[in-house]
């Protein structure tokens, strides 16, 4: 059962937002002191981090609605993993939508206006202080980027309408919200693999510690990469659909065609540039390059029919369903081209991604090594990706000692981020 917590804050709820690359969440403690994950979605936690500018109507959707009304194929312009522009020159640009120029940081507050509406009508009251969680890193290796990141995002929270804001590592979050469970001390390695980030936190658990406000004594370790769950949608897409639309195809003179517009095609956040007028004249000069012109025609018919996050979801799709069956699966195509019907294969699938699954286990144990400590009670896996396979068994296979624990993939951190809300200081 939750855990009751006795020293409220003064002035209202707080809500604890994980606002994440593919999905988002919020949760609160109510005034009983019982943990409250909000379904921002129907009755899902778990809301899609996406928004969709309808054309013909001029209104916008959000979440799963958003993902529905363009993969059914309605005139308008989806924009998801808006995280992975914080920190970016992108976020003071502008883009089209809806016949109109709006910049990518007023769309982010539009999301979180909407996430704290939804928030407020579950509770039926005002809710002004929140609990932002946020990666270890935003940008690696560039500590301006990454103040500016959470500046932003803590400015978007602002102009949505919150008063008070606070700031917890995702990973800290997470680990609290397993403390809720825990019964004696235990040390363990929290892993928090998102849509744009890998992250991890070695913390000494403990019940009898959980109402305490400064924790710092029992975090030994924090350390992050940029790399999750979008990017594995990226390099399964490659790997898997791309081919068929001109990807490594050896074109004239014995060289690849040029790769650019298909890394564009399998980066979330960066498929509207392949639509530009000057991506689509790029694309269409490409025919010299071809060999096999049939190549070059389906790469123009995804680009002219905006296909790209169609493909991408059901790669997504197709990753998430060979992880839970351990089985090969069929990436359906069908929306675009009834003939093709590439197949995911588990082996396909572990090799595709062991560099990058490498690279995320790697900073995993150099947490643990960098805690001071031999090895780990428990690994406490929580986020979207969390439960990928390769991933998963990489771990266990690095840490076989411990014991691997599968969190609440999506509410997890949102849970522990309304618990460190809290007892935090607020402005």
């Amino acid at each position: 059962m939750p855990r009751k917590v006795s020293n409220k804050p003064a002035g209202g709820l707080t809500l604890g937002i994980d606002f994440g690359t593919s999905n988002s969440a919020a949760a609160l403690i109510d005034p009983n002191g019982q943990l409250q994950v909000v379904p921002l979605d129907g009755q899902r936690a778990e809301m899609p981090t996406a928004l969709f500018f309808a054309s013909e109507t001029h209104t916008v959707c959000f979440g799963t609605e958003a993902m529905q009304a363009y993969l059914s194929g309605t005139e308008g312009r989806l924009l998801r993993s808006l995280k992975s522009l914080l920190g970016s020159p992108l976020m003071d640009e502008y883009t089209a939508v809806n016949h109109q120029s709006m910049l990518f940081f007023d769309i982010v507050v539009l999301f979180f206006k909407e996430l704290k509406r939804r928030c407020e009508a579950h509770v039926g009251q005002p809710i002004e202080r929140a609990m932002l969680g946020r990666p270890v890193h935003f940008v690696d290796d560039n500590p301006e980027r990454d103040a500016l990141a959470q500046a932003t995002l803590g400015r978007a929270a602002t102009q949505a309408g919150f008063s008070q804001i606070a700031f917890a590592l995702e990973p800290i979050a997470a680990a609290l919200d397993y403390e809720q469970r825990v019964t004696a001390e235990t040390t363990a390695l929290v892993v928090d693999i998102g849509g744009g980030t890998s992250d991890f936190t070695v913390i000494r658990l403990n019940p009898q510690r959980s109402q305490q406000s400064d924790r710092s004594r029992d975090i030994l370790a924090t350390t992050g990469v940029h790399i999750g769950g979008t990017d594995f949608d990226r390099l399964l897409d490659l790997s898997t659909v791309m081919p068929l639309l001109g990807y490594k195809h050896l074109g004239t003179g014995g060289r690849p065609v040029p790769n650019s517009v298909f890394f564009d095609l399998s980066s979330w956040h960066l498929i509207h540039q392949a639509y530009t007028r000057k991506s689509m004249h790029f694309a269409r000069e490409l025919w010299t390059d071809f060999v096999d012109q049939s190549l070059h025609a389906r790469l123009l018919d995804v680009l002219e029919n905006q296909h790209g996050h169609r493909i991408l979801a059901s790669v997504e799709a197709a990753k998430i369903a060979c992880s839970v069956s351990n089985a090969n699966t069929q990436v359906a195509l069908d929306f675009w081209d009834q003939r093709l019907a590439p197949t995911l294969t588990t082996s396909a699938m572990a090799q595709t991604l062991a560099q990058t699954v490498g690279q995320v286990v790697n900073c995993a144990q150099r947490c643990v090594q960098s805690a001071g400590v031999e090895s780990v009670d428990a690994v406490y896996l929580t986020g979207g990706s969390s439960a990928l396979r390769p991933l998963t068994d990489a771990l266990h296979a690095a840490m076989p000692s411990a014991t691997l624990v599968q969190g609440n993939r999506f509410g997890g951190v949102a849970a522990g981020l309304a618990w460190a809300g809290q007892v935090a200081n607020y402005a």
